[in-house]
């Protein structure tokens, strides 16, 4: 027989194998039917609004437009400022276009999140296992992620609120990476704001 709560033991394991930061992003949850069926992997862009998939190309082709840049040496910092002030154009008009995508109804705040998962702050209490359609909106980096995830966890925080925690369990490898990059950026970011704050 199986061991549910050994279960949801080895998906909290999973929860913590990343680095995660105390940090509030918008997120939309919307609650699949029971009967549900995840996408595998290579079919998940089809999921996908338009919108993700198409700021996931851009952050993809701008990474690889300033990587050869670096072994110009000097000649290339004028070069590179001026694609990264480009690149800060399209970061903006994405971020609007992402913005779009956020629906005040199935709207949460995230009290944390990785590159495995995230927990948000809940006025109702969720069931270990359902699966939510997610959209991740990152403000700070310009970008969005969508994906689908599994709750693994639903405490009470005080008598109105739950912290619900959610497994990422279908998400592209380039996403998952942007939640790590955001991550160490946005630690990085608090930690020199604590040192100024020090001074």
């Amino acid at each position: 027989m199986i061991d549910m709560s050994e279960i949801l033991q080895q998906k909290l394991e999973q929860y913590h194998e990343y680095f995660t930061i105390k940090h509030e992003l918008k997120v939309n949850l919307s609650l699949m039917p029971e009967n549900f069926q995840l996408p595998e992997l290579n079919e998940l862009s089809h999921h996908m609004p338009y919108a993700f998939r198409m700021a996931s190309e851009l952050a993809d082709i701008e990474t690889k437009a300033l990587r050869p840049l670096r072994h110009l040496g000097e000649h290339a910092r004028e070069l590179a400022d001026f694609l990264n002030h480009q690149s800060r154009k399209i970061d903006l008009m994405m971020s609007y276009i992402l913005h779009q995508q956020d629906n005040e109804e199935e709207r949460f705040t995230t009290i944390e999140f990785g590159g495995a998962g995230l927990a948000i702050k809940s006025t109702t209490q969720m069931t270990a296992g359902e699966i939510y359609q997610v959209k991740i909106f990152i403000e700070e980096e310009a970008s969005a992620v969508f994906c689908y995830a599994e709750v693994i966890q639903c405490e009470s925080i005080d008598e109105k609120h739950y912290r619900v925690a959610l497994l990422l369990n279908r998400i592209r490898e380039q996403d998952q990476e942007l939640l790590v990059r955001a991550s160490l950026h946005l630690q990085t970011r608090h930690l020199k704001k604590r040192n100024e704050q020090a001074k």
